[in-house]
């Protein structure tokens, strides 16, 4: 699916390129030959290079023409550009599925036989019973792998791995929420340590591929902060929502703050005056329509439109690129030697 990924959004750049939808406004004509009167023969005009110009200092861009496109062209790159969306759709959903069952394991720390907890340090070894977050880094290295080697646009890499951080996000946090067993101390220390992990990981694929994943972690990243600091109850509302949590709700701290108990040091949670503050600001929000659900929703589109492909793409240039002998061989593409 990368090697189709690859292919379907380098030809739907090109033809974003050299076509132009018909009386499209502030399009000045360049001068240029006759068009061809086949859609291939316009694609590959940009090809054609003579003695007498391939001395001439020309931008990549000038290589392949642009042409006004008709209703056929116009056509094709709809039923392109749905198609590279689809296949992104399903390289994205499948590395999803793939996280889901480790992801399910990651929420909780693993337990000894004797029924303590696992105390986990920075990064977790291949041998150790808590390498669930390991499998996790070995799934996304095998994609972004996979990625590279068929030359996958960074841009299509970067939504890839956003929106699985993103989900990545969603299915930790409201696990969070939805289980009391979850939001103790020890497990905020053990998602954290996975958590490290996951950043390492960002800085290792670098900017380039990893775009802006590390922020979608943003939610899990708070709560669990929340999790870990020590002497709950002298912390104010305020400190709460401006420094340890500003991105979550009333309703998310309300639930994180009443379902924590510490099971390693029997601490205490927030002060039973911060709990009636978030009760008043939630019964006012319910007062002013405002949602009350404290889940977060995973966000299954399409995060780029062709301009980002076409402006993120950099265009190469094609002049001197020597036909395959196959197609030499073939009269009916004699032309691509001329």
């Amino acid at each position: 699916m990368a090697y189709w990924l690859s292919n379907t959004s380098t030809l739907l750049f090109l033809l974003q390129r050299s076509s132009n939808a018909a009386g499209a406004p502030g399009l000045t004509p360049p001068r240029k030959p006759p068009p061809p009167t086949s859609l291939f023969g316009r694609m590959t005009m940009g090809f054609r290079s003579s003695p007498s110009s391939a001395n001439l200092a020309a931008p990549p861009l000038d290589i392949v023409r642009q042409v006004e496109a008709k209703y056929p062209a116009l056509l094709f790159k709809q039923q392109l550009t749905a198609y590279v969306e689809k296949i992104y759709g399903i390289i994205r959903d499948n590395l999803k599925k793939d996280l889901a069952s480790l992801l399910s394991l990651c929420i909780q720390a693993p337990r000894t036989s004797k029924g303590s907890v696992l105390r986990s340090g920075r990064s977790f070894g291949k041998d150790s019973p808590s390498n669930h977050w390991q499998s996790i880094i070995e799934c996304l290295n095998t994609v972004l792998t996979t990625l590279k080697e068929n030359f996958v646009p960074s841009v299509l890499v970067q939504k890839i791995f956003t929106q699985t951080f993103s989900y990545i996000n969603v299915q930790l946090f409201n696990s969070l929420l939805l289980r009391r067993e979850c939001c103790t101390f020890s497990n905020g220390e053990y998602v954290k340590a996975g958590l490290a992990e996951l950043e390492l990981w960002c800085c290792q694929a670098k900017e380039e591929y990893a775009g802006s994943a590390w922020d979608e972690l943003k939610h899990i990243r708070q709560a669990v902060g929340f999790l870990v600091i020590h002497q709950k109850y002298r912390i104010s509302y305020d400190e709460i929502t401006n420094d340890l949590c500003p991105i979550l709700s009333v309703q998310q701290l309300y639930r994180i703050c009443t379902l924590y108990w510490d099971d390693n040091y029997n601490t205490r949670s927030v002060s039973p005056d911060v709990i009636s503050s978030m009760r008043v600001l939630m019964t006012e929000d319910s007062n002013n329509a405002v949602s009350s659900s404290f889940l977060l929703d995973d966000n299954s589109s399409i995060p780029f439109s062709v301009d980002d492909l076409s402006k993120s793409l950099q265009a190469k240039d094609f002049s001197d690129v020597k036909p395959a002998s196959e197609l030499l061989e073939n009269p009916a593409f004699q032309f691509l030697d001329e």
